[in-house]
């Protein structure tokens, strides 16, 4: 998109990209479910990452770029590809992984695993730790990378109404949004995790999940404080305008929406959503 608001096809990568963010370079890193990481630009599109400690990337899903070129993205399952996530679901089993690309030395490490389908990456404006968010778990991570709790991963916040999707630092630098998958908690839902053949008869029935509320038509973002305290929320409870909001950024004076079931972005104004 330019900046006159016109539009142009750019590069055809394949499948459906997930998550990218463009590099100081000027290169799009971009995650691509059942392939990895790629950097694309004008010229190539380049595979950087494909597995680590030989386990594939099966769903590489956001990704963030440090000051120092050192790259942070999120693998949400090394079980489930994207054509299968409401498997992850129904599993309820941790998969997850939040993997560190270093471009100097082309090595790619695993700083966390077993997340609860490891989804939303930020970093603090500081730079000193960075958030990852566990849709399946309803909450977020923070794991530091620098300072004296350097290795160290607390819970952020937790118990939150819908599946933390992505995170992304406010305008403030000290603030985050996230955007919630609305409603993927449910009675009915947890009734089902109890008994093996139900969650057989769901995997074999996906459509069935819908019955049982999961993936309502609503929308939710949450703004919450450096140390995770919710600050304001707005939602779509019926999905009139927007469902299933799955990223949220403040950009200027305006919130941008995305959806996985619209063909828009949303936008709200600063007089909606700052004091």
């Amino acid at each position: 998109m330019h900046l006159n608001g016109s539009w142009e096809d750019w590069k055809m990568v394949g499948s459906t990209p997930l998550g990218l963010t463009v590099s100081k370079s000027g290169d799009v890193l971009v995650c691509m479910p059942n392939k990895g990481l790629l950097k694309v630009n004008d010229d190539q599109i380049f595979l950087l990452v494909s597995e680590v400690d030989g386990i594939p990337i099966r769903l590489a899903n956001t990704v963030v770029e440090a000051s120092d070129g050192s790259v942070y993205f999120s693998d949400s399952s090394t079980k489930f590809g994207s054509d299968r996530v409401f498997l992850d679901i129904l599993e309820a089993k941790p998969h997850g992984r939040l993997v560190k690309y270093d471009p100097i030395t082309k090595k790619t490490t695993v700083l966390l695993d077993d997340l609860g389908f490891a989804n939303g990456v930020a970093l603090s404006s500081k730079e000193d730790y960075i958030l990852i968010c566990e849709t399946w778990k309803f909450r977020c991570l923070k794991h530091w990378i620098r300072g004296e709790k350097l290795g160290s991963t607390e819970i952020f916040i937790e118990n939150l109404p819908g599946g933390p999707d992505n995170i992304n630092i406010a305008a403030d630098g000290q603030s985050y949004w996230i955007a919630l998958i609305g409603r993927i908690r449910s009675r009915q839902l947890e009734f089902v995790y109890r008994y093996g053949m139900l969650k057989h008869i769901f995997a074999t029935y996906p459509y069935l999940l819908e019955w049982i509320g999961f993936q309502k038509n609503q929308a939710l973002v949450v703004k919450v404080g450096e140390e995770g305290e919710p600050i304001i929320s707005f939602d779509d409870s019926n999905g009139k305008v927007m469902s299933m909001v799955t990223s949220v950024m403040e950009v200027g004076d305006y919130l941008y929406l995305g959806s996985l079931k619209a063909n828009f972005l949303g936008r709200l104004s600063a007089d909606k959503f700052r004091p």
